[in-house]
């Protein structure tokens, strides 16, 4: 390749980058509020992608992959359509009856580029997102706690953008390492919350704030080992990022605002059966550390301590526990198919209901599939499919006078596109 091609390359990469964080949009995502995987590949494993390399934006599952890949850049694009929301029971001030969220469909873009500096080493500059709370009620279920004060849409957004730089480097012909920094930028807005601006330590910073902003850097690593060349093993962790508080809703969150993005670590083992050529199976296990963030850890099971406090009611969450199984076949030079299976662990507790009317991360089954194919020597298509199984969570709040049973649920459709070229 010569300079002129290189500049190309790089200019579309970057080019790519830029379009993606610029069009960034909210949406629910599925572990949480964390995605099951980045880009179509992984999402076609649901969300697999430690031990096996799955592309530029699997350096956000494992940095050390980067290694396997080729010069290399990529875009995606994720439409995403959850159904989500609500019933609650009659017999107190909450307002009776079952609600779905209006805004149901949602475009997730991703894309970055990897670039091999020798035979050893190679770096990448990638983007990707995750949205996780996002709900819109056009009537209030609060109303009653504060009559003539709520508003309406009741609602909440929550989006996030990573932006990580990444170097890896083969230390052996097994072993290869990988990592760097991650940027994380986000961005919160909360309507229809007037109810608790009296249970508030900043009554003035609850709701109706508009768009509040904040920002931190964490770090990625990861390892990948080859045992031989049916075996490899994968590993991967990245940081808990401290963000900057959200001062306009720090009335809302615990310990004034503040709502860092949990520290997350994967396992994962690659198997190529030796009778099945182009077959690859892998399984993995993860863990997002939901717990150690105090705005989402705190139990909101009962409204003592006052909301936006050090002691602040959260949503309750636990720590997610997530097992994924998934298999690639390589039909042709130009076909791959892929499918995979996940599921995750109970976070919530019943009781922990009421507040998460605002995130109703119920789902723990996914099912994928998806395909590649090559449409050129250089250009790939990919895309998947992603089934999220309706779950439900039915409890109610001990706190007196909100003792109201109250059922979540959620289901969703995903689909995930893009292409890659190799420069």
């Amino acid at each position: 390749m010569d300079k002129i091609e290189q500049r190309r390359a790089a200019a579309l990469a970057g080019g790519a980058v830029l379009t993606a964080i610029l069009g960034t949009q909210p949406a629910q995502a599925t572990n949480g509020y964390f995605a099951n995987g980045y880009g179509g590949t992984s999402k076609g494993m649901a969300g697999a992608g430690v031990a096996v390399p799955t592309g530029v934006l699997g350096l956000a599952q494992n940095p050390a992959t980067g290694t396997e890949l080729r010069n290399q850049a990529g875009i995606c694009l994720t439409g995403f359509g959850p159904e989500r929301g609500f019933t609650i029971a009659p017999g107190g001030p909450l307002t009776e009856g079952t609600q779905t969220s209006t805004n149901s469909l949602f475009w997730i873009p991703c894309g970055g580029f990897n670039y091999r500096l020798d035979e050893q080493s190679s770096i990448a500059l990638f983007m990707f997102g995750n949205g996780g709370m996002n709900v819109e009620y056009e009537t209030n279920p609060f109303a009653g706690l504060a009559p003539g004060m709520s508003s309406g849409p009741l609602g909440i957004n929550l989006e996030q953008a990573f932006i990580s730089m990444n170097y890896a480097r083969k230390l052996t012909p097994q072993l290869s390492v990988g990592g760097g920094p991650v940027l994380a930028v986000q961005r919160f807005s909360a309507t229809g919350l007037e109810a608790f601006a009296g249970m508030s330590a900043d009554p003035g910073a609850v709701t109706q704030r508009g768009h509040d902003w904040s920002s931190g850097l964490g770090l990625s690593l990861g390892a990948l080992y080859a045992l031989n060349s049916q075996w490899s093993l994968g590993a991967s962790w990245r940081s808990r990022i401290d963000m900057q508080p959200f001062e306009d809703y720090a009335g809302l969150f615990a310990e004034g605002g503040d709502f860092d993005i949990p520290a997350m670590a994967t396992l994962g083992v690659a198997f190529r059966p030796a009778g099945s050529p182009g077959l690859t199976l892998t399984a993995e296990y993860q863990r997002i550390f939901y717990g150690s963030v105090d705005s989402l850890a705190h139990s909101g099971a009962v409204l003592g301590a006052p909301l936006g406090s050090a002691g602040g009611p959260g949503f309750g969450w636990d720590d997610m526990d997530i097992i994924r199984f998934g298999a690639v076949q390589k039909v042709s030079d130009r076909l791959t198919l892929r499918g995979g299976i996940s599921h995750a662990s109970r976070f919530i507790e019943d009781e922990e209901v009421l507040l998460n009317i605002l995130a109703p991360a119920t789902p723990r089954w996914h099912a994928s599939v998806g395909a590649s194919y090559r449409i050129t020597e250089r250009a790939t298509l990919t895309g998947s499919y992603t089934h999220a199984f309706r779950e439900t969570r039915t409890g109610s709040n001990r706190t007196p006078g909100f003792g109201q049973e109250t059922t979540l649920f959620m289901d969703q459709h995903e689909v995930s596109m893009g292409v890659s070229w190799e420069f």
